[in-house]
C-alpha cells in the first residue's frame, strides 16, 4: 500500500510526533534527522497537521492529549527527510480534509513519496453511539475508495477511545473492523494505547492479522525508583524494553504479519527529558529485534 524500500523484514521507524518539540527550522530539522539515521532509523511517518502551518485549536488539542508538536510547519519535510535518506511510511491526515480534498492529500503524500495516509481518529466524537459508529464506517469505506482510485491505501489507527463499550456490549474497535471493508481499509494498530485502555495487544493483533499494515509501539511502565508514597504509580509511555509489554512478542506477531513498518512513538515522559535520548535507547531495542 506505500512505496518503501524493499527489505526483508518491516522498515524500523519513528513517528513526528516524537520530534515534535525539538525542531522549529529547517537546521533543527536537518540535524534531528541525520540523528535518526544514524541510530539505525530508515523510515518516518508524517503528519500533515506538523507539515504545514496550524490552527491555535489543533494545537492546544494536542498539547491536551500530551504531545507537543513544536513549530515546524514551514519546514521543507520532503527535502530533508530525502536528505537523512529516511522513507515516509505514511501521512497521517484527518477524514474531513480527505473527503473535502482527495486530490490534495495525495499530491502531499505523492511529494513525501507515500503511497499511505492514516486516519487517526475523530474529535469530538461518541465512540458509545453505534449510529455515530455506522455512519464513521461508512465514511471510512467512501474515504478508502477515493483514495484508492488515486492509487492510495487508507489505515485507520487507534487510539484508548475505541476501546469503550457501546450499549450492546461490543468495543467500538470491533465494531470499526466489523463494519469497515477491509479492501478499502486498513488498520494502523497501536499496541500501547490498545494496552492502556485494559485490552491485550497480542490477542487483538491476531484478530486484526493480515489487515494490520502498520504498528505502532512504544512501551508502558513507570519510572519512578526508590520508595513510592503509595502501592499505587503512574504508568505512562517509556522507552522500549523499560515497561512491562511484551515488546518482543509484538514485533514477532507484527514480523509473522507482515506488516510494512514499525513505527516508534514514545510521545511523552522522555528519560532525561530529551526525546532523542529516548529515541536512541528504542532504537537499540528495534536494531536488535530487527536486524
Amino acid at each position: 500500500m506505500s512505496d518503501l524500500m524493499p527489505v526483508s523484514r518491516p522498515l524500523r521507524a519513528i513517528q513526528q510526533i516524537q520530534i515534535g518539540s525539538i525542531v522549529s527550522s529547517s537546521r533543527s530539522a536537518h540535524e534531528v534527522l541525520a540523528k535518526l539515521k544514524t541510530m539505525g532509523f530508515e523510515g518516518i511517518e508524517l503528519n500533515g497537521f506538523m507539515t504545514r502551518p496550524t490552527s491555535p485549536l489543533v494545537r492546544a488539542l494536542t498539547r491536551l492529549a500530551g504531545m507537543p508538536i513544536g513549530r515546524a510547519g514551514k519546514v521543507d519535510w520532503a527535502s530533508h527527510v530525502r536528505t537523512a535518506g529516511l522513507s515516509v511510511v505514511a501521512l497521517h491526515e484527518d477524514l474531513g480534509t480527505i473527503e473535502k480534498d482527495p486530490d490534495g492529500v495525495a499530491a502531499v503524500a505523492a511529494s513525501f513519496g507515500t503511497r499511505t495516509v492514516v486516519v487517526t481518529g475523530m474529535y469530538r466524537f461518541d465512540y458509545t453511539d453505534e449510529d455515530a459508529l455506522l455512519s464513521l464506517s461508512e465514511r471510512l469505506n467512501v474515504a478508502g475508495r477515493s483514495l484508492q482510485e488515486r492509487r492510495l491505501g487508507l489505515l485507520y489507527h487507534n487510539h484508548s477511545v475505541e476501546f469503550r463499550r457501546t450499549k450492546s456490549g461490543t468495543t467500538a474497535f470491533d465494531f470499526l473492523l466489523a463494519h469497515t471493508d477491509p479492501d478499502k481499509l486498513g488498520i494502523e494498530f497501536d499496541c500501547y494505547w490498545a494496552a492502556a485502555a485494559g485490552a491485550n495487544p497480542l490477542v487483538l493483533m491476531e484478530r486484526i492479522d493480515a489487515r494490520m499494515k502498520l504498528l505502532h509501539i512504544t512501551d508502558r511502565g513507570s519510572r519512578r525508583r526508590g520508595p513510592s508514597l503509595t502501592p499505587i504509580d503512574r504508568t505512562d509511555s517509556v522507552e522500549l524494553g523499560c515497561g512491562n509489554l511484551d515488546v518482543n512478542g509484538l514485533i514477532a506477531g507484527a514480523i509473522g504479519i507482515g506488516v510494512e513498518a514499525i513505527i516508534l512513538e514514545t510521545h511523552r515522559n522522555w528519560i532525561d527529558r530529551s526525546p532523542l535520548r529516548s529515541a536512541e535507547l528504542s532504537s537499540e531495542v528495534l536494531n536488535t529485534l530487527l536486524p
